[in-house]
């Protein structure tokens, strides 16, 4: 049983073996949070987990003969404001010319089997696991409060989510309503996020909680570059792989806020859900409102604990079904080799040649349509530039085939160019008020609040996808937006607008993922200004940056390990000097660096020299023989380079009887330690394993006690037996347990 009811005492406690959540009905009929953490053995009554402080001079309270029931000291699961309770609440709904001060009473509940769908919006989804639904009910307001919460039967994860019902006759207007709400009786935590901006995403950030807000989120209509949608809360004495750590992440790819208030008393309250500022949803009579949903996991084994849980989730309870399992192709982008300079011809001769180096996938990026030549037209024009593909998109795919790849295209279908035949016909399509648009990258938004323009973006990007039998499609999003209008909204629904936007790229999404469940999507945003887990329900992988530095590719790829899997991560190989940086990097570190994701090329293979195609041939055979391990295994940080100079992670299979180890050095320096290692995690003590290339064997506790022997780097002296040496060095380590026999042989 994952969910324990107690009808006396009106309390509930999901729990499953591995994560305990509980709370109950107060006496107001509000609900309590009592207890969020580590897995607690069921008891007929937690009552005395709540504590009702001594009142103080400046303290409000519900009842008058009852000074000390304050909402200002209760913790609470779904708190609204004015009720005694002066922190920022979960939600504010009102009717006209009436306070926004609701008042929501328990009602009933019920228990599903499963996991319940969100209509029109991503979510996870599981048969092995339990639902509570709580219904709560203010009849002032005529409205119908239901709290979701989903609780998983093999993983730390809870997951929540709220939909308000307007069942009467007026009129009702939200203007907060968040995912969750969890209030922590202390503040002893650091907050952890991902954080940067373009080409340099979700980079690790860290500071202590203290009094007041502390927040992060987006206003620009995704949830973008700056800010990713997630959150940890961990102790202060938390580290990688000991200690307690809170995760949350959104399940949404537009406007969020996530917040955590530290009031006078040192209590933590934890907000999650769509940014209140400029959004005001009216509620209809009869119509429902439902929120995104939170992931919400709990570890007592580190960040990186929580990091694995999330991507057991994701891999099996998020991503699209049928890409749980499927290899995924080692594709080249056209886009670094050729830009908008291409023919057939050219293309077909990259084609060609990616093919003879084992490549999989070819994808033709941006240019092909319309008369786009440079990013200053044409966004919208679905339809091939026949001057530079005479033939057809069609030839191009079928010539592709036939050298035995699959094919591939980038899109852009959120956009539109103000230079362009669709802007011409349709100039109300766009995004912004009649009198004013700001451009970015030379482009506005389409309005996807409009179902009209998702038709018709169905229908473009449906029929290319006929016509070429294509295998996959890169979604971009260049540019955020600006002036939220639409010129197809009423005065009073302008608030609504954001939201709106989004559940109309779910809806494209939905509708072509369904109708073609096997051509693989990677979203992208200018690289990973929308790599989050509403994207993930879709497109089960991300262009992860644009910034393809193999560096500076190292702190991106470890930022976003924190909540999402590895082969969640577009990882691509490309050419040097690099086009974001300017850094020269060795051919070898920057596929070490990309292995440890989709894997993929972005180059000139028709540039290359005899050596460097029989080196990228070596590395597209090393990572067949092991994408399912990088698929499925468990994710290791083990240095980070956020706090040196030397970075290192590692996938171990499931059963521990094989890994890889990825290890990096930024700059070199001068007369390093003779002894070098790298201490292991995740493996069997008891285990022998043995390292490609070395002929001893070492036990797991030794690898992960004492290390794994580095090789041998330059000092100065040591030229003819030093093994690696200089800047950007790398190395990649293959480990499998070995047999009793074989270990005994090289264990003598």
């Amino acid at each position: 049983m994952l969910i324990h009811t107690n009808l006396e005492k009106q309390q509930f406690h999901l729990s499953n073996g591995k994560v305990s959540y509980i709370f109950q009905v107060m006496k107001n009929g509000h609900l309590g949070h009592l207890y969020y953490g580590k897995a607690l053995r069921h008891r007929s009554d937690f009552s005395h987990l709540q504590t009702y402080d001594v009142p103080t001079a400046a303290s409000c309270h519900v009842y008058e003969d009852d000074p000390a029931f304050s909402l200002e000291t209760l913790r609470q699961e779904y708190p609204a404001y004015g009720n005694s309770d002066f922190r920022e609440p979960a939600i504010s709904v009102g009717k006209d010319n009436a306070p926004n001060v609701p008042d929501f009473k328990y009602d009933s509940f019920r228990i599903l089997e499963g996991k319940p769908r969100l209509e029109g919006l991503p979510a996870t989804y599981s048969d092995k696991a339990s639902t509570i639904q709580i219904l709560l009910k203010d009849e002032f307001l005529q409205a119908e409060l239901t709290l979701n919460y989903t609780i998983f039967q093999d993983k730390p994860v809870i997951t929540r989510s709220a939909s308000l019902k307007n069942y009467g006759t007026e009129n009702l207007v939200i203007d907060r309503m968040m995912g969750a709400s969890v209030d922590f009786p202390d503040k002893d935590f650091i907050f952890t996020h991902l954080s940067g901006t373009w080409s340099r995403e979700r980079h690790v950030k860290e500071r202590r909680l203290e009094m007041g807000n502390q927040s992060i989120s987006s206003l620009r209509g995704a949830s973008s570059h700056h800010h990713n949608p997630f959150l940890a809360l961990k102790r202060l004495e938390a580290t990688e792989h000991t200690g307690e750590v809170f995760g949350f992440n959104f399940v949404y790819s537009s406007n969020f806020i996530m917040q955590v208030e530290v009031d006078h008393y040192d209590t933590a309250r934890l907000t999650v859900g769509i940014h209140p500022f400029g959004f005001k949803w009216n509620l209809l009579p009869h119509e429902v409102f439902q929120t995104p949903e939170v992931v919400m996991v709990y570890s007592n084994k580190g960040l990186n604990g929580m990091s694995q849980a999330f991507h057991s989730l994701y891999r099996e309870n998020l991503i699209p079904a049928h890409w749980r399992k499927e290899k995924r192709p080692i594709l080249i982008n056209n886009w670094e080799a050729t830009y908008f300079d291409f023919n057939e011809d050219k293309l077909v001769k990259i084609a060609k040649s990616a093919s003879e180096l084992g490549i999989e996938l070819f994808v033709l990026d941006d240019g092909w349509f319309g008369k786009r030549n440079d990013d200053t037209s044409s966004l919208g024009d679905w339809h091939v530039d026949l001057t530079k593909l005479p033939n057809g998109l069609e030839s191009l795919a079928k010539k592709t085939s036939n050298i035995g790849m699959k094919f591939g295209l980038w899109f852009e279908p959120e956009m539109i160019s103000p230079n362009s035949e669709l802007y011409r016909e349709h100039p109300d399509w766009a995004v912004g008020t009649p009198h004013q648009r700001t451009f970015g990258r030379n482009q506005l938004v389409l309005d996807f609040s409009r179902p009209e323009i998702v038709d018709y973006l169905y229908k473009e990007m449906a029929d290319i996808i006929k016509l070429t039998k294509l295998s996959y499609i890169k979604w971009d999003m260049n540019r955020n937006i600006t002036e939220a209008f639409s010129q197809k909204l009423a005065s009073n629904q302008q608030g609504e607008f954001f939201h709106r936007y989004i559940l109309g790229v779910y809806s494209l999404y939905e509708r072509l993922t369904s109708e073609f469940p096997h051509v693989l999507f990677e979203s992208c945003a200018g690289g990973g200004g929308r790599f989050d887990p509403g994207m993930m329900y879709y497109a089960p992988q991300a262009w992860t940056s644009d910034d393809t530095d193999a560096i500076e590719r190292l702190k991106i790829q470890y930022g976003t390990s924190f909540a999402y899997p590895i082969y969640s991560m577009g990882s691509h190989v490309s050419a040097v000097p690099n086009h974001q940086t300017l850094r020269t990097t060795p051919l070898l570190t920057r596929a070490n660096t990309a292995y440890f994701g989709t894997f993929g090329y972005e180059l000139d293979p028709l540039t290359l020299s005899e050596e460097e195609r029989e080196e990228i041939k070596g590395q597209i055979v090393f990572y067949k023989n092991h994408r399912d391990l990088i698929r499925d295994g468990l994710f290791y940080r083990l240095l980070s380079p956020f706090l040196n100079n030397e970075a290192a992670w590692m996938v171990v299979s499931q059963d521990q009887s094989e890994a890889l180890v990825g290890y990096y050095k930024v700059l070199a320096t001068p007369n390093s330690p003779k002894q070098q290692t790298l201490r292991l995690s995740g493996l069997n003590e008891t285990a022998a394993y043995s390292v490609a290339g070395n002929n001893q064997a070492y036990y797991g506790d030794e690898l992960m006690q004492v290390g794994l022997q580095l090789p041998t780097e330059f000092n100065g002296v040591n030229g003819k037996s030093a093994e690696r040496g200089g800047d950007f060095q790398s190395h990649v380590f293959y480990l499998r347990s070995i047999d009793i026999g074989e270990k005994d042989k090289r264990m003598e």
